[in-house]
């Protein structure tokens, strides 16, 4: 967190230098229109992923605060934050609803245990597959199913912080395919027939 901290003092001081560098060197490769157009790309999706991954948090911090209500687990609120920062991180939070089941479990109180078990499966984990891939498509313009490719993807080569290298990838390579099919196909030169034999006697 340290190293992060340092790293983001200088991305926030020297941000638009670093894009302006970036606008440059991508309006040498790409030419002045699709550099600017791949700018914009990258940058809408990656706000969407941070929309996305916070926005996921939020909600998932809500759901968990009110299963522990109900359930009666002491600390509730304090429980919902703990989700909200373990969000962040992947296989987060089971381990603040697994522990409140356990510690259900463990008083003696099974059926609010086994609830909280089901409300922590289909309601707490499943919300991080189903509301971050629609906030990030919300504000990147790549299909929902290819923004679950993305983060998932991401994850899967990169780690935790592939969530924000895979979908901006897949948005900047989507963005390349679709303008280089919508381009007109080059014109080929026909070639001079042969002659025909009787031509040539």
């Amino acid at each position: 967190l340290t190293f992060a901290a340092f790293v983001v003092f200088f991305m926030y001081r020297d941000g638009e230098r670093m894009v302006q560098v970036a606008r440059a060197i991508l309006h040498k490769l790409a030419g002045r229109g699709l550099g600017d157009e791949l700018v914009a790309t990258t940058a809408s999706t990656v706000t969407g992923v941070v929309n996305g991954i916070f926005g996921t948090a939020l909600a998932q911090a809500a759901v968990a605060t009110a299963g522990f209500m109900i359930a009666g687990v002491p600390g509730a609120l304090a429980l919902g934050a703990a989700t909200f920062l373990l969000s962040l991180v992947p296989v987060g939070p089971p381990l603040v609803w697994g522990g409140a089941t356990l510690w259900l479990m463990g008083q003696g109180q099974l059926g609010w245990g086994v609830f909280m078990l089901l409300w922590g499966l289909f309601g707490i984990s499943s919300i991080d597959n189903i509301v971050k891939p629609y906030l990030i498509s919300r504000s990147a313009a790549l299909p929902l199913l290819l923004i679950v490719l993305g983060v998932f993807g991401g994850i899967v080569a990169f780690g935790f912080i592939g969530i924000f290298i895979g979908p901006p990838m897949l948005a900047v390579g989507l963005n390349l395919v679709q303008m280089w099919t919508a381009r007109p196909a080059p014109v080929v030169a026909a070639t001079p027939s042969a002659a025909a034999p009787d031509q040539l006697l």
